[in-house]
């Protein structure tokens, strides 16, 4: 490898490395609603509904519908300085929210916040599409997408840091983790430059002909669907599961479980995640079904483990179940992520990112953790908390099962679609 190619690989791995610590910032924001769950229900009064509407649709409404055309616009515009700005107004957001004393002025803040992290995701997608080949790619977005586990660490170590002094003060939390991300902002724009995109032959693509170009294709049905269904439970368990542990073990003690879950996180969960990414790289070379079967494979082991989980009183077991659904369910997201790039023509990327996420999130963000709320509300009266919340659970069950049978279809169309988008590139 000569200098110059050195030079630029290292370049392209500060930007990935950068865009990660961005996206961990969009989690820790992300699910510090769910984390400080029973303290904030404890201090406003809150039902379940009510915290499912926080933890869902408030926050993905407006982040499913500005999502898209904020990609527009990132495949055309100077995408750093959209995620730049993007940053600064999501943390913004969570750091008023540590200031809000009705519950419609949490919402308001939570909208906020699904305002920002729209221009997150897509314009980074993107850029990374940009700086790796196609054969690192699935790789270079699993590193990318292990800022999922890191900003989820991060939220849980610090609310346990911030908690640990025996004043349970949510409010000083939202705040403590939603400045940073502002400062991070300023970094990202000021060290940055906007990388060159990578040249099409085919012709530029008006705005609904980009759109048609990836969604007539079988195979990017097929993995949407796949990881939109899985995430659709896998919220719904993330935004409900310290509720359950509160609920299920009242000897608990909030901190440790908080400590517990941010270490399984940075280490279990971000194993997973880096996992998929390379074991679907190295076996799609023979088998390019491999981007949709592992995650497949993945989920049925981690699936039963949840299911265990919750029908046991051991503290222990419990916890390495929720675990291992964890560490199972983030091997899809580096294929996955991977396979939105790849299915679409190189000059409307961010936009199938866009739309990719558009699905997902209005479905899975805005409506899992949102169903498991209205449920558990609905049979509180009559089976009390966490009964009520272990039926909502329950029925998580379907959305799993239908997501392996969308990636195990996707699995036989993935070389057949594969190639046709090479040859129209």
């Amino acid at each position: 490898m000569s200098h110059t190619q050195i030079v630029s690989a290292r370049k392209s791995y500060y930007v990935l490395f950068l865009l990660t610590l961005v996206y961990a910032f969009n989690f820790v924001d992300r699910q510090i609603i769910g984390i400080l769950s029973p303290l904030i229900k404890a201090d406003m009064a809150l039902t379940d509904a009510q915290l499912g509407y926080l933890k869902g649709i408030y926050f993905a409404m407006l982040y499913t519908l500005t999502g898209i055309p904020i990609a527009w616009l990132a495949d055309r515009a100077n995408r750093v300085n959209i995620i730049a700005v993007s940053l600064a107004m999501w943390s913004g957001f969570t750091a008023l929210s540590g200031l809000a004393t009705q519950y419609w002025q949490l919402a308001l803040c939570r909208l906020g916040v699904g305002i920002g992290e729209a221009g997150g995701t897509p314009p980074a997608h993107s850029i990374i599409a940009d700086l790796f080949p196609a054969t690192r790619r699935a790789t270079a977005l699993a590193l990318y997408s292990l800022g999922i586990p890191l900003g989820i660490m991060l939220a849980y170590l610090a609310s346990a840091f911030m908690l640990s002094g025996g004043e349970a003060n949510w409010r000083a939390v939202m705040i403590a983790v939603g400045l940073p991300g502002v400062l991070l902002a300023l970094v990202l724009k000021f060290t940055v430059k906007e990388p060159v995109r990578q040249v099409s032959t085919a012709k530029p693509l008006s705005f609904m002909a980009g759109i048609r170009s990836f969604i007539s294709i079988p195979a990017w049905w097929g993995m949407v669907m796949g990881i939109t269904l899985s995430s659709f439970a896998n919220y719904a368990i993330t935004g409900w599961q310290i509720d359950y542990f509160v609920r299920r073990f009242s000897q608990v003690d909030l901190v440790e479980l908080l400590v517990i879950f941010g270490v399984v996180n940075g280490t279990l969960y971000a194993l997973g995640v880096w996992a998929g990414g390379v074991i679907a790289d190295k076996w799609g070379q023979r088998y390019k079904g491999a981007y949709a079967m592992l995650p497949a494979i993945a989920l049925c082991i981690g699936v039963p483990a949840f299911f265990i989980a919750i029908h046991s009183e051991q503290l222990v077991v419990a916890i390495v179940g929720f675990t291992l659904l964890l560490v199972t369910s983030g091997t899809y997201f580096g294929p996955c992520f991977a396979m939105v790039q790849s299915l679409a023509p190189a000059q409307c990327r961010a936009m199938s990112t866009a739309v990719c996420f558009f699905v997902l999130n209005l479905i899975a963000l805005g409506g899992g953790p949102t169903f498991v709320g209205l449920v558990s509300d609905a049979y509180t009266e009559t089976l009390g908390e966490l009964a009520a919340l272990l039926v909502a659970f329950k029925w998580l069950g379907v959305p799993f099962v239908l997501s392996i049978l969308s990636f195990v279809w996707a699995a036989q169309r993935l070389e057949k679609d594969l190639i046709a988008v090479s040859r129209a590139n």
